[in-house]
Formats: structure tokens, C-alpha cells, sequence
């Protein structure tokens, strides 16, 4: 299926993965953006998604509903994982490309009882008015890459403004994809720690020797973050894995300086 999106003036196409049965690939501009499976959404292909999907895993005991709420839609991928692993959750998602939820939903329905409410609109602007402040569980920010980053995504005062909305044992996710250098990736875990109590990072490890392309995982939280998710989040992978809990973090972006 293809659909000219009029607003981002690229094409989008969804088309079978060619690897798995129900496998199904979005792409956008020619570039693949996301990954579902249908026939299991609780299975996540990339690399960085899984990642965030573990943090799902961690925010609350297994199976159980949270609130989260995903700014940036894509194929709605870790909606329908938390769906699928935690039925019951109330969900919304937040997308400014106004043609892109239908087209994807037409040929990717949701899972059977998954309660997904979509939004049209900026990630900023809609914040206050798709979730109650203190109420969100889990906040997953992925709507950019390096330079290409909408600048009023990226300032501590939007990051203030999501920690309002953010439950007080919730946690914010955020992919942030990035150069060699991780210039981008420094400023952006910066941000967060001037806003967020604690802040860690989940990425593969040859990317945190900062001479490689790719998509590192900022997890914040506006209480400390429980130190038994270290070792669940390192255990869980992707391989081979790290995780900076908050020391970490600071001690390696002060080798990035």
C-alpha cells in the first residue's frame, strides 16, 4: 500500500517485511521508519524500540494497565505492545502528519481490544489536553534524529512540561538518534538531567564509544529510578547491551566533552 502524505510532500508505503508471517514494514520518504508484527505485536524488531519496550516492561507489575502516551505515531508499534502485554491500558498517541494514522491503521489494524486513542497535531501543543497531569505512567518521546530534531522538542521547558504530566513513579523514554560524536544525544541528556531527578541511558555498546551512527535511549523519571531495573534492563537486551543508571551517564557524557 502506498499514500502520498500532502503535509511532509513524501510518499509513505507499507509492505510485507519478507522475513515473517504478519511482518509488515512503514516507510516514509523511502526511508523505513517502523516495524509491526501482527500476528504478535508483543515481538518489536528494532533495535531502540525494544529497548523502550522494555522499560514498559518495568514501569508497573507485569500484565498490569498503565497510562502511557506516545508522542510521535509511526505504525503505532509500542502501542501495540503495550496492548498486547498489558491489556487494559489507556493509551494515546500524538501524530503531526494528519494522514498518517488512518493509512496506517486501514492496513495495520490495532489488536482486538487495545484501547488507542489517536491525536492529530504537535507533540507540544497536545500535551496538556491528551493526559491528565501526574497520570502518565509512561511517556515515549520519538518524533526526531540529530539534526533533524523540531528545536521546541528539544528545550529543557518542553522537557518541564512533560515531567508535569508524568505520574510520579512514571518515566519518560526518548529516542534519540545521533552522529558520531553524539553531540545531539550530550545536549539532549543534559536537558533531561536539568528537569528530570534521575536520568539513565539503554543503547548498544559499541555506540557509547561515540564513534558510530545510531539510537540511544534516555529514560528519565522525577523520582530516582529503582535500581533493581538495572539489571532487568541489561538482562533483557538487545545484545550486546548497557545501561547507564545516573552516575553512569554523567561519568560517560563527561568523556564525551
Amino acid at each position: 500500500m502506498r499514500r502520498f502524505l500532502k503535509d511532509a510532500g513524501v510518499h509513505a508505503e507499507i509492505a510485507p517485511d519478507g522475513f515473517t508471517e504478519g511482518g509488515f514494514v512503514l516507510s516514509i520518504g523511502g526511508a523505513e521508519q517502523s516495524h509491526v508484527n501482527l500476528a504478535h505485536p508483543e515481538e518489536v524488531f528494532y533495535e531502540y524500540l525494544r529497548r523502550i519496550a522494555n522499560v514498559a516492561d518495568v514501569v508497573a507489575a507485569p500484565g498490569a494497565p498503565v497510562t502511557a502516551v506516545h508522542l510521535g505515531a509511526g505504525a503505532l508499534t509500542l502501542a501495540r505492545y503495550v496492548a498486547a502485554t498489558r491489556p487494559g491500558s489507556a493509551q494515546t498517541a500524538v501524530e503531526l502528519e494528519r494522514e498518517l494514522p488512518g493509512f496506517v491503521l486501514d492496513a495495520l489494524p490495532l489488536p482486538a481490544g487495545a484501547d488507542v486513542r489517536v491525536v492529530v497535531g504537535d507533540a507540544r501543543a497536545a500535551l496538556p489536553d491528551v493526559v491528565a497531569p501526574g497520570s502518565a505512567d509512561l511517556v515515549v518521546l520519538d518524533v526526531f534524529s540529530g539534526r533533524d530534531a523540531p528545536p521546541h522538542l528539544t528545550e529543557p521547558s518542553f522537557y518541564a512540561e512533560v515531567a508535569r504530566v508524568v505520574a510520579p513513579t512514571g518515566v519518560l523514554a526518548v529516542n534519540v538518534g545521533d552522529d558520531p560524536g553524539l553531540s545531539f544525544f550530550a545536549g539532549q541528556a543534559l536537558a533531561l538531567r536539568s528537569v528530570f531527578a534521575d536520568v539513565w541511558c539503554l543503547a548498544e555498546q559499541r555506540l557509547l564509544t561515540g564513534r558510530y551512527p545510531g539510537n540511544l535511549v534516555l529514560v528519565a523519571g522525577r523520582r530516582p529510578l529503582p535500581r533493581g531495573w538495572a539489571g532487568s534492563l541489561d538482562a533483557a537486551g538487545p545484545h550486546p547491551a548497557s545501561v547507564l543508571d545516573g552516575l553512569g551517564l554523567e561519568e560517560f557524557l563527561g568523556r564525551l566533552r
